[in-house]
């Protein structure tokens, strides 16, 4: 009895204390875990898309899917296609409004004497004279549509404090490891150089990036333009504004022909965007050709226009997954709106359930609260997001998990 009347304190102490601690010990973080199916697949069989029959080519839509590629991906030159970097550095940092013209940029005598000796050797190139002054916009219009090599070079040497041109071609180079382009490499402003070599992956992915830009789609989409000496310079990709929206041909012997292209469909009461890229098209005779290029284009396009078809992933207030406390306790978490996927036969899209970017899941909040992200696509691209919300209130842990958790 005495051992009892000294360990019962003792012990009962120690249940005291053990419960103060598992009771004030900081809870875990709570989780995000999907409870509908992981995938969803579109029926039928894949499309059979036509692809080129030399070079290659890739294409997709923004936000869903890979239709796929032809030829191998490796790195090859792009000609005039690089101008697109080229536009897409300019705009980034040197930021336009829909609707301003921007700084005025001095032509120099360099950009002069570009046009001299070009133009006689057929040289892609537009007319100006030193002193002239070129408002960014207009440069960029030169650089997308005529294609003005002097431009672009006027516009890397603009760009620098130095007035360099290498110094712009490492930005390029920066740029695209940022976007992802693994198999590019550029060694001028305007693609001229056959060792400024892309891939047509490659190439889509600068393509998707670059048609976000509000004044890059604006031009892009531009058949023509008048420039400051009051001359029409037209847009060397014929299939705008008809059948593309844009975005850059380029040939050259080197190259052949190439185009990186974007379309537009409207789907199930939302416009998609198809990005594709086409790289070296050449005749039955073995020279460069832009008709060759562009009829592959003019093919994928249509194909791909053809293809697309849209179906419900998720239906607003469908439970898509659920709030782990870290304890054994779950609160579901349901769609806000309607997830309607575009997409063709055979592919299949994943589903991926995240939390905010910034906002980790909250301890406790009130239902209707916004707690994650349902992400729809393919997995190798952007992919069509969705707020998820709690279908009720969610709560601490009560004392018993919390009494009864280990570790």
């Amino acid at each position: 009895m005495r051992r009892v009347k000294i360990w019962t304190p003792l012990v009962l102490l120690l249940v005291v204390v053990f419960a103060v601690v598992q009771a004030v010990r900081p809870l875990p973080e709570p989780t995000l875990k999907l409870t509908a199916q992981e995938s969803v697949s579109f029926e039928g069989a894949k499309p059979s898309m036509p692809w080129p029959s030399q070079g290659q080519a890739a294409m997709d839509v923004n936000g869903l899917g890979s239709f796929g590629t032809s030829g191998e991906q490796k790195p090859v030159p792009i000609a005039s296609i690089a101008k697109v970097m080229t536009v897409y550095v300019i705009l980034r940092d040197h930021p336009l409004e829909k609707g301003k013209e921007g700084p005025k940029i001095p032509v120099d005598a360099a950009a002069q004497k570009h046009y001299e000796t070009g133009k006689p050797e057929n040289e892609s190139v537009v007319k100006v004279t030193e002193g002239q002054k070129i408002t960014e916009y207009e440069a960029l219009q030169a650089v997308m549509l005529p294609s003005a090599n002097n431009i672009a070079k006027l516009l890397a040497r603009w760009d620098t404090k130095s007035g360099s041109e290498d110094a712009f071609v490492a930005k390029m180079n920066k740029t695209a490891k940022e976007l992802g382009m693994k198999n590019t490499h550029y060694t001028d402003p305007s693609g001229l150089d056959k060792t400024t070599v892309s891939t047509a992956e490659d190439l889509v992915k600068l393509g998707r990036a670059a048609m976000e830009n509000p004044v890059f789609n604006e031009i892009s989409r531009q058949p023509s333009y008048k420039d400051l000496n009051g001359e029409q310079q037209n847009n060397y990709f014929g299939l705008v504004p008809t059948v593309a929206i844009g975005i850059k041909t380029g040939t050259t012997t080197a190259a052949g022909g190439n185009i990186l292209f974007a379309a537009e469909r409207k789907v199930g009461g939302e416009t998609q965007t198809i990005i594709g890229a086409a790289l070296g098209q050449y005749g039955k005779n073995g020279v460069a050709n832009i008709d060759e290029v562009t009829g592959v284009t003019r093919k994928l396009i249509e194909a791909g226009k053809e293809a697309l078809t849209a179906k419900t992933i998720v239906k607003k207030g469908d439970v898509v997954g659920q709030v782990d406390d870290g304890l054994g306790g779950t609160t579901p978490v349901v769609a806000t709106k309607d997830v309607s996927a575009v997409g063709w036969s055979g592919l299949t899209v994943k589903l991926m359930l995240d939390e905010r970017k910034g906002k980790p899941v909250p301890h406790t909040a009130k239902a209707g609260t916004k707690v994650g992200v349902l992400s729809v696509g393919d997995g190798k691209g952007e992919a069509v997001e969705v707020p998820v919300a709690l279908q009720k209130d969610l709560a601490e842990p009560g004392l018993g998990a919390k009494l009864q958790r280990v570790g």
